[in-house]
């Protein structure tokens, strides 16, 4: 018999036992981590996040997408069992493109929403419509550009705090007719339009461009189709064509007022924004909201705002209203949330837009408590500005058809 077994041969076993303190102090000591996790998941709406179905929502966006695109809209979104997974393209394309698939489109303006409406009725397919924010069209700038219109006359400094303005207001008639080459009143040649060097008085700045303001693509932007729409209401007299043959002799006269300048840049904001902007294009067509996110990140970042890039504002407005459409019953429910959650609606307001919140606010009220208290100079424009009323919405896209030598689409709305 073995000396270590029993009777029955078998070998014994031997069990080892951790003493029950090590036990409790390793127990211990591990603990914190996932109470740590816990709560960090709690605080942050996610805990239920692998439990819950998280919808995925197909959309094509224009500009508005600098909204969705935030990391912290994302967050928010995904928060509430959303996330949104974008087409870039713009605003006309998304009008005249198939939306088979999709949740959401949200064109920059109303007259690309208004087209795919048209459309969709006439399919018998009803669409729903959420305005979660408003943003002008302004012409963006550089100081000096902006001292040299105003010595001109054709600018003038917009009440603010200090000496250096962030806003001025333009007046539009003055700003084509330079276009056009007429200046106090004179008219020299009118296919010779001034450029800037020959009215700085001052020697500021030493550019031979044109004075135009340039746009992003006139075929495919909202920006630049409501900015055609701007200028033919100031060359129509301060009104808009009301027939075919009245909107394309107009289209054809302020052409060159649009393109002489070569073609555009997908995405205006971007070029103004760099730091070779100023030499590309001293004028550039955007929304105040791209403007206004620029200052809010210049100003956290380096605790001073950018003197340097100002807006102008032209004299004949035309406050933009992007539309979401909503195509699906998903994507009505993202627009619901868009427009009436108070964090998103903050969100908005932190990246420039005024937003229009639920409780019947006006939409730059909030947006005005916000920029005062990050000491962000607050848009004012004048009251006495004109309201530009855009041509109806076939004629308006005969103009740009006719401006921008668009290609033909057929089967398009």
């Amino acid at each position: 018999m073995p000396e270590n077994g029993p009777a029955g041969g078998e070998p014994a076993l031997n069990v080892t036992r951790r003493p029950r303190r090590r036990l409790r102090r390793a127990l211990a000591s591990a603990l914190p981590v996932p109470v740590v996790g816990l709560a960090l998941l709690v605080g942050s709406g996610n805990l239920l996040l692998p439990l819950r179905q998280v919808i995925t929502i197909e959309a094509k966006m224009a500009s508005k997408r600098d909204f969705f695109q935030d990391p912290e809209v994302e967050r928010l979104l995904l928060k509430h069992g959303f996330r949104v997974h974008i087409t870039n393209m713009g605003s006309r394309e998304i009008a005249r493109q198939d939306h088979e698939g999709y949740d959401v489109v949200f064109p920059s303006g109303q007259p690309a929403a208004d087209l795919i409406s048209r459309q969709r009725a006439r399919a018998n397919r009803p669409v729903l419509l959420f305005r979660p924010f408003v943003s002008p069209i302004v012409l963006a700038t550089y100081r000096d550009y902006a001292e040299v219109l105003t010595a001109e006359g054709v600018a003038r400094r917009l009440p603010g705090p200090g000496e250096r303005p962030m806003y001025y207001t333009l007046d539009m008639r003055k700003f084509l007719d330079l276009a056009r080459g007429k200046r106090d009143g004179v008219r020299r040649d009118p296919d010779n339009g001034y450029r800037w060097d020959e009215i700085d008085r001052g020697d500021r700045v030493r550019n031979g461009n044109k004075i135009l303001a340039q746009t992003s693509d006139i075929c495919e932007a909202n920006s630049a189709g409501t900015y055609l729409g701007l200028v033919a209401f100031v060359e129509h007299g301060n009104d808009a064509p009301d027939d075919a043959a009245e909107a394309e002799a107009l289209a054809r006269k302020i052409k060159p007022l649009l393109v002489e300048q070569g073609l555009p840049s997908s995405e205006r904001a971007e070029t103004y924004l760099s730091p070779d902007g100023q030499s590309i294009a001293p004028v550039s067509v955007i929304y105040e909201h791209q403007f206004l996110a620029h200052q809010i990140r210049h100003r956290a970042e380096k605790g001073v705002t950018d003197a340097e890039r100002v807006l102008l504002y032209p004299s004949t407005r035309f406050v933009t209203e992007p539309q979401l459409v909503a195509l699906t019953g998903d994507g009505a429910r993202l627009g619901e949330l868009v427009s009436k959650d108070p964090e998103l609606q903050q969100r908005a307001m932190e990246l420039g837009f005024r937003a229009r919140n639920a409780t019947g606010g006006t939409a730059g009220d909030a947006l005005t408590r916000f920029l005062t208290e990050r000491r962000i100079p607050v848009p004012t424009t004048s009251s006495d500005d004109t309201r530009a009323v855009l041509p109806s919405l076939p004629l308006l896209e005969k103009m740009i058809e006719i401006v921008g030598d668009c290609p033909d689409r057929t089967g398009g709305p």
